[in-house]
């Protein structure tokens, strides 16, 4: 595919971050005297941070409103955005390899905008993209393709002619089954939905430093 534009996902596709976000709800919970089991932390996986604090006061008892819950779990995850969370190996040179070609880039992320801009910044790659796109502010997840649809429209192109940088098997589904042309990206947090991503995505990527642009 002749890729003229590109929407990428950031945790765990840009960004080695998904270590941090699996411990988020276990830890945030468990600093709040709450010792959840992976089963009950499970469905939480595809969920935006306001869907997952929601999550947290049926199934936990957590005191509300959703929303002073996410300003808590933003709090811890905004000091490691600001701080410590790296790019993935290769994604800088790639990045500006497809900027130097004319590609148009964007960002279609579960993460809030402020948090994903300030991680962007830091690492020296914000520059990189039109714009970015956040499912907290469209208020629905990538289980649904509501955020990858508005990118398509903002960037002005057909979703065929638009290739979606996925890691999650449920974000490749849902690019896949939009018409978007989707690419795979290898995160050690899901290497047992490998095999399945491999087998939707139209070309995979499992080393960002051996990528041909």
């Amino acid at each position: 595919m002749d890729k003229g534009f590109c929407i990428f996902d950031m945790d765990g596709t840009l960004v080695d971050s998904m270590g941090y976000w699996r411990r988020l709800g276990r830890d945030y919970l468990e600093q709040r005297g709450v010792s959840p089991t992976a089963e009950q932390l499970a469905p939480i996986g595809p969920m935006t941070m306001l869907e997952s604090a929601a999550y947290f006061m049926e199934t936990f008892h957590i005191p509300g409103p959703p929303a002073a819950i996410v300003e808590e779990m933003h709090a811890v995850m905004e000091d490691h955005y600001r701080r410590d969370i790296p790019l993935k190996a290769g994604v800088k040179a790639y990045l500006e390899g497809l900027r130097d070609r004319g590609v148009r880039l964007c960002v279609a992320t579960a993460t809030a905008e402020p948090l994903s801009h300030a991680c962007l910044e830091r690492l020296e790659v914000d520059g990189c993209f039109d714009f970015l796109l956040s499912c907290e502010t469209l208020g629905v997840g990538k289980s649904r393709p509501d955020i990858y649809l508005e990118a398509a429209r903002r960037l002005g192109a057909a979703p065929g002619e638009i290739a979606v940088f996925e890691d999650a098997l449920y974000a490749v589904r849902t690019a896949r089954e939009a018409g978007f042309y989707v690419v795979g990206v290898a995160e050690e947090a899901y290497a047992g939905d490998w095999p399945q991503v491999c087998a939707l995505a139209h070309e995979t990527i499992t080393d960002w430093r051996n990528c041909v642009l």
